[in-house]
């Protein structure tokens, strides 16, 4: 049974790839990973904003306060640059990542500025990755700017970038853009190596006894594969070369079929992993073979985009006919389907 896939130009052994979490943070945890059948791993994101953070707090602590001693004033107290920051330590971890396991580690990046984006990313490539993932995390909360202009943020820089970083580049997107499927046609013409489908935003909650803005953090669920599974079915076959990854919702080897079907190359793991520990990888992984055995399928290239828009007698049931059919069919006097 062949389940080697292409991904972002590399050939991996299956197509489960750990997305980007705390687990990546251990070296013995991303071993136990491999271990139990995952094919790549991507790293945990390295915010841009925490490393500018930690510099400036370093600076202020060593050098802007007033000790009273004139000699220590006068640079008796180390450099900031002598003590290792977000960045040194991240860079470390993709080299002993490196020498770890024989899978290929996809660096995360998350930043602000132009200028943030392009030295971080030349950094994380000189340290060893073997492809950068973009986590372009943006909210467009300012009523003034046009779709566009927020489309145009995304392309500027994945162009900009695509002169400094020769290593694959990864778009992780997000399903807010007014036009997906013509997003990511822009983003392969400027250089990109594959999309991840789609982002998931953690969305501020409200304290009502409070009054006050609290963090969230909800695990998936499997019922939120659909929409990547949606748009990964219409995109599947539609750009030569460019990789099409789901994320967001896999917790069974049933999830990652479905998104398989629909012509996904990868599907990317993240809560049911840190619920259930990386040796549900190996659950999954059997769970698809099993399938495939079940099917007659020898290798995943048999069966993937079976189920895209390319090959469904009607594709427009990726689109409003699906809408339709499943209002039609929902009874409001019994309350059940008909």
């Amino acid at each position: 049974m062949n389940l080697t896939t292409k991904y972002l130009g590399l050939t991996i052994k299956n197509p489960l790839v750990p997305s980007a979490s705390p687990l990546s943070k251990s070296v013995s945890i991303a071993r136990e990973l491999e271990d139990n059948g995952a094919a790549a791993i991507i790293m945990w994101s390295l915010f841009e904003e925490a490393i500018t953070a930690e510099s400036e707090s370093m600076v202020r602590f060593l050098h802007q306060q007033d000790t009273g001693f004139a000699e220590i004033s006068d640079g008796f107290l180390p450099a900031h640059q002598d003590f290792d920051n977000a960045l040194d330590q991240y860079l470390e971890h993709i080299r002993k990542l490196k020498e770890a396991l024989e899978i290929p580690v996809i660096a995360s990046l998350n930043g602000v500025t132009p200028s943030g984006w392009i030295k971080h990313a030349t950094d994380l490539q000189q340290a060893g990755a073997d492809a950068l993932e973009l986590n372009v995390y943006y909210v467009a909360g300012d009523i003034g700017q046009t779709g566009a202009q927020v489309e145009e943020r995304y392309l500027s820089l994945l162009r900009e970038l695509r002169g400094h970083v020769q290593i694959p580049i990864n778009m992780k997107l997000s399903s807010a853009f007014s036009s997906v499927g013509n997003m990511v046609s822009r983003l392969a013409a400027a250089g990109a190596n594959g999309v991840a489908l789609f982002n998931r935003f953690y969305q501020p909650d409200i304290d009502i006894q409070g009054l006050r803005l609290q963090s969230t953090l909800r695990p998936s669920t499997s019922a939120e594969i659909l929409l990547a599974m949606r748009w990964i079915a219409i995109l599947h076959g539609r750009h030569e070369g460019l990789s099409l990854g789901a994320t967001g919702g896999v917790h069974t080897a049933e999830d990652a079929i479905k998104l398989l079907l629909a012509g996904a190359d990868v599907v990317h793991l993240c809560s049911v992993l840190l619920q259930k520990g990386p040796a549900y990888t190996a659950l999954i992984l059997t769970g698809i073979q099993d399938w495939m055995t079940e099917q007659g399928f020898e290798s995943v290239d048999d069966f993937r985009g079976r189920v895209s828009a390319l090959t469904v007698p009607n594709p427009a049931e990726f689109e409003r006919a699906n809408y339709l059919n499943v209002l039609d069919s929902y009874s409001i006097s019994s309350g059940v389907r008909v």
